[in-house]
């Protein structure tokens, strides 16, 4: 993927273009051509697979950084980097990348849907700063419409960061973020608003209410103290859904 990546730039470095590229690692399986450099640390040989691995991946983005550099486009090029999901099962336990978040991949708890983006555009974005405003994957589309200078779709669920990006003030308290992971015929939902976070581990199942600022793990469903915030994230819940005979759940 990242002789790919290399090749696709050089081709059209002198035009607008994007490139998504979908780094496989670190992912199970677990192999790797090389446990370089970590191959005499005192650790068990998947943790060193796993550190390979994601030195490996990172070498790839520092190439692709040098050839925009090298082809005099890193200015005007923003970068994006993400992870699709939390840490997974086995990985959380190698060097703590779980963190304080409850779970791991696959579940709708922090652990399994929080990652950090990290954006890059040189003269832009501002520079060792970290931001704790908190987006989702429905502001992609608004967000690069915008940078394209394109009119987004209507009706979308997320809106355009930009704003947030270019260091500027952003309110994006009062809107709600949405996800749901699907088991069989079991829908698990959860919800953001500002700081509240809710889950429903099923549709018939009752709703938790976690405050984020206060609980980032997640350890004390306080739904009974806020009925007004759970009837507020149940209305939204109802709505916030359409089955899809794609992926049937009933």
């Amino acid at each position: 993927r990242a002789e790919f990546a290399l090749d696709f730039i050089r081709r059209h470095s002198e035009g607008p273009f994007f490139f998504y590229a979908a780094f496989c690692i670190p992912h199970a399986d677990y192999e790797v051509p090389s446990l370089e450099p970590y191959e005499n640390e005192p650790w068990d040989e998947q943790a060193k697979i796993q550190a390979a691995m994601i030195t490996r991946m990172d070498k790839d983005v520092g190439r692709i950084l040098a050839l925009l550099k090298e082809l005099g486009i890193d200015e005007n090029t923003i970068v994006f980097f993400c992870s699709d999901n939390g840490v997974p099962k086995g990985a959380a336990e190698i060097f703590g990348g779980q963190g304080p978040f409850r779970e791991r991949k696959g579940s709708i708890y922090e652990g399994g849907t929080r990652t950090a983006m990290v954006v890059r555009w040189p003269g832009k974005t501002p520079k060792n700063q970290v931001s704790d405003t908190p987006w989702y994957f429905a502001d992609i589309m608004p967000t690069f419409a915008e940078l394209a200078g394109a009119e987004p779709p209507k009706n979308l669920d997320g809106i355009s960061v930009l704003p947030t990006l270019l260091g500027k003030e952003q309110d994006l308290s009062d809107r709600f973020m949405y996800w749901e992971q699907i088991s069989g015929k079991t829908v698990q939902q959860g919800a953001r608003l500002g700081k509240w976070k809710a889950v429903k581990l099923g549709q018939d199942k009752p709703l938790e209410l976690y405050d984020l600022d206060a609980d980032i793990g997640e350890t004390t469903d306080i739904a009974a103290k806020h009925p007004e915030i759970v009837d507020r994230f149940e209305n939204y819940l109802r709505g916030a859904r359409t089955e899809s005979p794609y992926w049937p759940t009933k």
